[in-house]
């Protein structure tokens, strides 16, 4: 049996890791001035590539945390507020982007080309807009000190594969990692560093010095210290991943409230903007009980306590019947017990109350794919990858669909593709099979 176009044959582990140790010596440029210090470091990572990461990496992410803000008004707030201070970085000529996304677990994070996002969770915690601008300066400081190019570039010294690039199936940003790996979504870990505590007391430093150069008052920077030593003190389930990034400890709040009473005295009276701050929050703040039946419903579904969970879920949509993470949660919670036409209902409503948003689209499609309405699937496959291109794993369920049709010809069209972007795993495995049970290949 002939080849499908395009086939190439699997890689050994050997050569993989000969290849990629060949591409990584092409990303070497050795040393850098470091922006914020002036003093040279280690940095094998150029800007431009820094910006090409975060482009290709970034928007996963996003998806992965059900997407900007469903409160566009809201939505052009953050913005707004973090191209103000974007203006006063030690490097303004980057693309920076700030989003709010409708995840309710309490995080902010920075891609290294200069996307920055902070989730329902968080800004619900926030109380004032000189905090926000705190949190926002605090991601900016990482994105300028360069510390995720940093961190790359050190690994880049200790391991054949360039980690940094690499396909991560599945999710860190929220409890759901475990079940978006099996379901084939992609989330985005590789590029939100886990930050060293050296590197948190200069994004803190950074942090303050652009809050106060665009015009907000210190004291943002110390409440916003204050509420995170708070919530790492109780160990909220919520702030998991925030802590396991973004080390946090009593000398950094501690630092702020000196370098507040100190280097920043004479900037004490400048504004912090609080009831600002709550009037562009007051449409957030009534979904506050729904969001925290997700969160509680999330440290469930971690857990596999997945019938607790679906009740949470319920409690929340009774809350916030159009709210797309909640209908994709939900879906999710459905998903895990198999019950995939339960599952169908929440991702279709999820896709009519956001239908620019990819992930709605991937579950309905897997939705469908486990129901044997291939068709359907393939439709909702080729719209998510319309609004998110990228995933590999769309190549999978799309074989797997044509191999549900018995269009072997096609199936084996798609398996190869997705063959040529991953070879671990247990959909490689079956898609090789397919490959060898069919005659397209010889195994070995």
């Amino acid at each position: 049996m002939p080849y499908p176009s395009g086939y190439l044959p699997l890689w050994s582990r050997r050569n993989f890791l000969r290849t990629t140790c060949l591409a990584t010596a092409g990303l070497l440029t050795g040393c850098a001035t470091n922006p914020v210090t002036g003093k040279s470091q280690l940095m094998l990572v150029s800007e431009e590539q820094e910006i090409q990461m975060d482009k290709q990496h970034s928007p996963h992410q996003l998806s992965a945390d059900y997407g900007v803000l469903q409160d566009e008004a809201l939505g052009r707030y953050i913005e707004d507020t973090g191209k103000r201070m974007a203006a006063h970085t030690h490097r303004p000529q980057m693309p920076y982007s700030f989003s709010g996304v409708n995840a309710t677990y309490i995080n902010a994070y920075a891609f290294p080309g200069g996307t920055i996002a902070c989730t329902r969770g968080i800004l619900l915690s926030l109380e004032s807009e000189a905090e926000l601008g705190a949190l926002l300066g605090h991601e900016l400081g990482h994105v300028n000190a360069r510390h995720t190019a940093e961190i790359m570039s050190k690994n880049m010294l200790t391991s054949a594969v360039v980690g940094g690039l690499a396909i991560y199936a599945g999710s860190r940003n929220s409890t759901l990692g475990g079940l978006a790996g099996q379901l084939g979504m992609l989330g985005s870990g590789v590029l939100l560093a886990s930050y060293s505590r050296e590197n948190e007391r200069q994004a803190d430093d950074l942090g303050m010095e652009y809050l106060v150069g665009s015009g907000y008052g210190p004291n943002g920077m110390v409440e916003l210290m204050d509420m995170l030593k708070g919530m790492n003190d109780h160990k909220m389930n919520a702030t998991q991943l925030l802590f396991s990034t973004h080390p946090m400890s009593d000398e950094r709040y501690q630092t702020a409230v000196a370098t507040a009473r100190n280097k920043y005295a004479s900037q004490a009276n400048q504004p912090i903007h609080r009831e600002r701050y709550m009037d562009h929050t007051a449409g957030l703040r009534k979904l506050k009980p729904a969001i925290e039946n997700l969160q509680k419903a999330e440290a469930q579904m971690a857990k596999k306590q997945y019938p607790q969970a679906e009740a949470l879920y319920q409690k929340a949509l009774k809350n916030a019947p159009d709210d797309y993470a909640a209908l994709v949660m939900m879906s999710k919670c459905q998903l895990a017990q198999k019950k995939y036409a339960d599952a169908g209902r929440y991702s279709t409503k999820a896709k009519a109350v956001y239908p620019s948003e990819a992930q709605g689209y991937f579950l309905d499609g897997y939705a469908n794919y486990q129901q044997k309405k291939f068709d359907q699937a393939l439709n909702d496959f080729d719209i998510y990858e319309r609004r998110l291109a990228g995933n590999p794993n769309i190549l999978f369920f799309k074989g797997a669909c044509h191999e549900g049709k018995n269009a072997k010809e096609e199936a084996a069209r798609q398996y190869v593709s997705f063959l040529k972007v991953v070879n671990q795993g247990p959909m490689a495995e079956h898609a090789y099979q397919r490959l060898v049970d069919w005659g397209y290949v010889k195994k070995q």
